[in-house]
């Protein structure tokens, strides 16, 4: 099981993607497409062009991890308009198909004033 941290950074693929890729192929997606190297430990998410399934990409600094869920009812959604990044937090909420936007959380960082 991947852990995700509160220290990784995920970016969510807006284009669909052919879900017969395996690591090499959405690895070359992440090169070419979203402009990240693959092997960074960002945690990358691709969906499939109906919405009923998503793909994981993340390099753990010993190998690729590639998890997919696929609903067996509905559709994911959520998705981006603009490829961007989500909190580690928002995205649990995104794998059982709500809104990662509505999720609140913590701020990932905030000034700490010595005085205080």
């Amino acid at each position: 099981m991947i852990q995700v941290t509160s220290h990784m950074r995920v970016l969510v693929a807006v284009e669909p993607v052919d879900f017969r890729r395996g690591i090499d192929g959405l690895g070359r997606v992440c090169r070419e497409v979203l402009h990240r190297d693959p092997f960074s430990g960002w945690v990358f998410v691709f969906r499939n062009r109906r919405a009923k399934a998503i793909k994981i990409l993340v390099y753990d600094g010993q190998g690729f991890w590639l998890c997919q869920k696929r609903l067996s009812q509905g559709r994911f959604r959520w998705w981006p308009a603009a490829t961007g990044t989500l909190e580690s937090h928002q995205l649990p909420v995104l794998l059982s198909g709500g809104d990662p936007a509505a999720a609140k959380g913590a701020a990932v960082w905030r000034r700490v004033d010595p005085r205080e």
